[in-house]
């Protein structure tokens, strides 16, 4: 409406350039072009408030959503940290259980060597004992051989002895050679 009479104004002003007016119709033109600048004023003041108005709830709008956004970029921050502090609780338990097992493999370790102190103590303490049992038994062997000899060959037997092994070592070299490196023959 308000773009037809504006229309219709310019209209008529084109055509009174062409022509001139009378009075009252130049009465008229002005009331009309005064009616359309107060109509076109409140058409602009509306206009400006709607900006206005429609600027005032865009920042209000923008306003809530960077408060939004900001709330929501809190909350990620309070997640991330706690994710940080599970990831710094994860790192302490493996930690702690690393320690645990070098612990452990450090006790397995020592038990291996203790085990290994005992094993060789024991094999030692039985190669000794038969070293010292075989020389007790080879001395006391010795010392009874000796005994039975002194009983069994007598002086004599003894002679008789003597006797066969040099007769013996006239056909045996061997034998022969023993006798001569003992002085026997």
């Amino acid at each position: 409406m308000i773009m037809e009479r504006l229309f219709a104004v310019l209209f008529f002003l084109l055509i009174s350039f062409g022509y001139s007016l009378s009075p009252k119709e130049e009465k008229q033109l002005i009331r009309d072009i005064a009616e359309i600048k107060a109509t076109l004023k409140t058409f602009m003041e509306q206009t400006d408030k709607r900006f206005e108005e429609l600027r005032e709830d865009m920042n209000k709008r923008f306003e809530e959503l960077r408060e939004d956004m900001n709330k929501r970029f809190e909350l990620i921050d309070k997640r991330l940290e706690q994710m940080d502090k599970r990831f710094e609780d994860v790192n302490t338990r493996i930690m702690e259980l690393r320690e645990d097992m070098n612990r452990r493999f450090e006790q397995l370790y020592t038990f291996l060597w203790i085990i290994t102190g005992i094993f060789t103590t024991l094999t030692v303490s039985v190669i000794a004992f038969a070293y010292w049992d075989r020389r007790t038994i080879i001395r006391k062997t010795k010392e009874e051989t000796f005994e039975e000899m002194e009983r069994e060959l007598r002086p004599e037997k003894f002679k008789k002895l003597l006797n066969v092994l040099r007769d013996k070592a006239k056909t045996d070299k061997e034998l022969e050679a023993i006798l001569k490196k003992y002085g026997l023959l």
